[in-house]
C-alpha cells in the first residue's frame, strides 16, 4: 500500500494581512508555525510501525517550504521544493488587498471554465494550474517504492488530488476537493487491485490539540 499525504500550509501572513496570496511569498504566522508542528506530529503518528521510505515535496513558496521543513525535521527525512506545486497565480493582484481583487473579479462561466482568465493581467487559468500540478504529481507517482508527503496550497490541493486520481485535465473544469489551512488529505494506492482511494479529505482533527493547549 502506498500512502500520499497532501498537506495544505497553515495560517500565513498574507491571510492575516487580508491581502491576495497566489505567488505572493508570505511566511507562516506564529499560529501557522504551531500548526505545522502539529501536522508533523500527526504524520509521525500515522507512520508509526511502517518501514517504507517517505519523500516530502513542497511548493517552493515560503509558507509551504517552511511547513515542509518542520515536517522533515520531525520525520527525519529531507524535503525538496518544486515550483509546479505553487498556488494559482493571481497576476498583478498578488500582494494587493483582497478588496482590490474583489472589485475586479469576474465569476467563472459554466462553459470554457478551464481557460477562463478574468480581467486581472498575468493571472493563471484552471488549465494552467491543473497542467503544471498534474505534471509534478505524475512524476512523483512513478516512485512506487516511496510514500509521499506533498505540501501545497488551498486551491492547488484540488489538482493534486485530481491528478493522483488520474482525472484528465479536460475533466477538471468543475472539480473541487475543498480543504482548509493545515489540513491533511490521505490518499492510498493498493498493491493488488491498483485502486486509488481518497481515504480522508482535509482532516483537521490534529489541530484541535493546539486549540485546547
Amino acid at each position: 500500500m502506498q500512502d500520499l499525504y497532501v498537506v495544505t500550509h497553515p495560517h500565513a501572513e498574507h491571510t492575516a494581512q487580508d491581502i491576495v496570496g497566489g505567488w505572493h511569498n508570505s511566511v507562516l504566522t506564529p499560529a501557522g508555525r504551531r500548526d505545522a508542528e502539529l501536522i508533523a506530529e500527526e504524520l509521525k503518528r500515522r507512520r508509526a510501525g511502517t518501514s517504507r521510505p517517505i519523500r516530502i515535496t513542497s511548493s517552493d513558496l515560503e509558507r509551504c517550504a517552511e511547513t515542509s521543513a518542520i515536517i522533515a525535521r520531525t520525520l527525519d527525512v529531507p524535503a525538496t521544493t518544486d515550483s509546479r506545486l505553487r498556488e494559482i497565480s493571481f497576476g498583478e493582484a498578488e500582494g494587493r488587498p483582497n478588496s482590490w481583487l474583489a472589485q475586479r473579479q469576474v465569476p467563472a462561466p459554466d462553459d470554457k471554465r478551464l481557460d477562463h482568465r478574468g480581467p486581472v493581467a498575468g493571472a493563471e487559468t484552471r488549465r494552467d494550474i491543473a497542467s503544471r500540478v498534474g505534471e509534478c504529481i505524475r512524476e512523483l507517482m512513478t516512485e512506487l517504492d516511496h510514500d509521499h508527503v506533498v505540501v501545497t496550497h488551498g486551491f492547488a490541493h484540488t489538482f493534486v488530488v485530481s491528478a493522483w486520481l488520474q482525472i484528465p485535465v479536460e475533466a477538471t473544469g468543475f472539480a473541487t476537493f475543498a480543504t482548509t489551512p493545515g489540513a491533511i488529505t490521505h490518499l492510498q494506492h493498493d498493491d493488488y487491485w491498483r485502486n486509488r482511494t481518497l481515504a480522508q479529505l482535509a482532516d483537521t482533527t490534529h489541530l484541535a490539540c493546539g486549540t485546547m493547549a
